[in-house]
């Protein structure tokens, strides 16, 4: 018989509805019986005692709020009834032990990755256009629109091809708009020039020049970041000339962050050129010579402990902490017991969930840098007026998700289990097997963003309303919380972990099958639809109060 709710932890006092309830109905749950005051929508929780005001509400184990009011058993979780609440954190020593899955039947796996100089693996190979400023947006513009329709990598093909047909179909009937059929999405690669060239990418972005010196050397930080990513196998990097981030600084931060850096690296000036044409020409010429040498790079087999992993929500639902995440943390547990990496970010989604994370820490050095780092992070949130407690968006909370800590403590679930064995900031390099945490805000596009940036080479994306989200250089895999939402939006979603709701499939099964997927999409079998779509958001932080 399919269960109708569900209790995350033993020690929690509210039940999750797995399908929607009315009030007056009776529910039976572990012995117990429970009469509903109020309609309890799919996703939502039912309070399982009568409480005072103050009251602490326990999820996942831990604490994530104190009701506001007197409440009854049965009665609904609001925003109203319900406030943010977490208990404080700090080191207090580890003596955390973790076993981790059994990985035999994968010890031997393989993945067809670019194996780079440098000993890294990427699971794709693009190339990068990279502006110093934003002046140069426009340019990167117009190269964009010749070479990736003139070399096969558009996708906006069908809608032309649409949008020509509804004019054609207007004229033809004057003015009477006729009945046509979609178009459909080519999903190959057949049209392509450069058969083992994955795409050119075109990180456009707001600075470079203006705001403070200090952005323009996060921001360069940043394009390095991505410039040495192990998914880029070329860079042409475009300037204007007089802006704050200049090139040299920006080649001498590429030598120290990588010493050994020899991918094809075109640089052009626009304020040393002879005219925009001129700059444009040269800068396409050049870019489809190194098209070229790139192109004669080919995959080859790769073990799994070359892949690193960035595990992000977006959408998040109230299925997300039970279904989606917990799946995905099953799969970074496996990931690192095979000896890989696997990137955990979203500094303010960890609200209520940091003492499991430093009890997990493997020194009290990476234990006290997560502690700073969260501990200023959220500092200047309240100094802006604003806070962590803020952080669920009006989607999470209309689909159950009513204060930060709950969100957060399913949030961390992506994680698994395993030991944290490193902390970094925002760009810092991932080196170290095993989960690192990244800190970066909850916005969807800024972790990713940070994500790639520290390592990812590709990102397992859980989202339980829909997100579209994708990133240039990582390939981005959407996880759905639900099967509505899978079939619904079949478009964007690449796995459904509904069947762990329905009752059909375990954590365990749905963690396996995700690590199937990954191997797959590493090994450019399958293509992730944020892929297909050439869904490339980037947006970098410039280290102000984002939630």
């Amino acid at each position: 018989m399919k269960n109708i709710v569900l209790k995350v932890h033993e020690k929690d006092n509210v039940i999750v509805a797995l399908t929607d309830l009315k009030a007056g109905s009776t529910i039976s749950f572990e012995g117990l019986e429970y009469t509903l005051v109020d309609d309890i929508a799919a996703k939502h929780k039912f309070y399982t005692e009568d409480m005072h005001a103050g009251g602490e509400i326990i999820m996942y184990g831990v604490l994530v709020g104190k009701v506001q009011f007197d409440v009854k058993r049965g009665q609904l979780m609001t925003t109203s009834n319900l406030k943010h609440a977490a208990d404080p954190y700090a080191y207090r020593g580890s003596s955390f032990t973790w076993t981790a899955p059994d990985v035999s039947a994968y010890t031997n796996r393989t993945f067809n990755g670019y194996v780079r100089e440098d000993g890294r693996v990427g699971t794709a190979n693009y190339w990068l256009f990279v502006p110093t400023v934003f002046c140069e947006n426009r340019n990167l513009d117009v190269i964009k629109e010749a070479m990736h329709n003139e070399l096969g990598y558009a996708v906006t093909d069908k809608y032309k091809t649409f949008t020509r047909m509804l004019r054609e179909g207007y004229e033809h009937q004057d003015g009477a708009v006729i009945d046509l059929q979609p178009v459909s999405n080519n999903e190959g690669k057949s049209n392509r020039v450069f058969k083992n060239v994955d795409g050119i990418k075109f990180l456009n972005h707001q600075g470079g020049c203006g705001g403070t010196r200090q952005d323009s050397a996060v921001l360069e930080n940043l394009l390095v970041a991505y410039a040495d990513h192990p998914n880029v196998g070329g860079i042409t990097l475009m300037s204007l000339g007089c802006q704050h981030l200049q090139v040299d600084s920006f080649m001498d931060s590429l030598k120290k962050r990588n010493p050994s850096f020899n991918k094809p690296f075109y640089v052009f000036e626009q304020q040393g050129s002879k005219s925009e044409e001129d700059l444009i020409k040269d800068a396409i010429e050049m870019t489809f010579k190194g098209l070229i040498e790139i192109n004669k790079q080919e995959r080859s087999p790769a073990s799994l402990d070359h892949l690193t992993v960035g595990v992000k929500c977006g959408g998040s639902d109230g299925f997300s902490g039970i279904s989606a995440n917990p799946a995905v943390g099953y799969f970074s547990d496996l990931l690192v017991g095979l000896g890989g990496k696997i990137l955990l970010a979203e500094f303010p989604e960890l609200c209520g969930a940091e003492q499991e994370l430093i009890d997990r820490s493997t020194s009290q050095e990476t234990a006290e840098k997560f502690i700073h780092l969260m501990t200023a992070y959220s500092d200047e949130a309240i100094k802006a007026g604003s806070g962590f407690h803020m952080n669920p968006s009006p989607g999470n909370i209309k689909d159950g998700l009513i204060t930060d800590a709950i969100k957060s403590a399913g949030a961390c679930k992506k994680g698994g289990s395993s030991p944290v064995v490193d902390v970094l900031d925002y760009t810092e390099p991932v080196t170290k097997p095993g989960l690192s945490l990244v800190c970066t805000p909850g916005n969807d596009v800024e972790a990713t963003t940070g994500k790639a940036a520290s390592g990812a080479t590709l990102i397992l994306f859980t989202t339980g309303l829909g997100t579209p989200t994708g990133n240039p250089v990582c390939p981005t895999i959407k996880v759905a919380t639900n099967s509505t939402l899978a079939k619904r939006m079949k478009d964007i979603i690449d796995i459904d972990c509904g069947p762990i709701i329905e009752g059909e499939k375990t954590i365990k099964e749905m963690g396996e099958q995700i690590l199937e997927y990954c191997i797959k999409a590493a090994s450019g079998e399958v293509i992730p639809k944020a892929v297909q779509l050439n869904q490339d958001d980037f947006i970098p932080w410039k280290r102000g109060v984002s939630l």
